[in-house]
């Protein structure tokens, strides 16, 4: 029984389908939009540290989308794009 437990490491790496993904899915898009630097540079900061109020940082995030969304693309397609420029450190690791 113990043999069968035993994976070699590329099955571990494989990824598993009957796991849930975790991964932002974008929406299907026939746009090539780039996100720009200056959005990057504007969105706030989430470390994951303790005393950080998620809240707020999800409220500021919105306030710099909306007053940059191109208008190839919905409010939707930046956030999900932009949303993980936003997350550093170990916030990152959520993703």
């Amino acid at each position: 029984m113990a043999a069968n437990n035993r994976r070699t490491i590329k099955e571990l790496k494989t990824l598993n389908h009957d796991q849930q993904h975790l991964d932002i899915t974008f929406p299907d898009a026939n746009d090539d939009s780039e996100l720009k630097s200056g959005l990057i540079h504007l969105l706030p900061s989430l470390h994951d540290l303790a005393g950080e109020d998620a809240h707020k940082h999800l409220k500021e995030f919105h306030v710099v989308c909306s007053g940059m969304t191109p208008n190839e693309v919905t409010n939707e397609q930046l956030n999900l794009r932009a949303f993980p420029f936003s997350l550093k450190n170990k916030a990152n690791d959520l993703l």
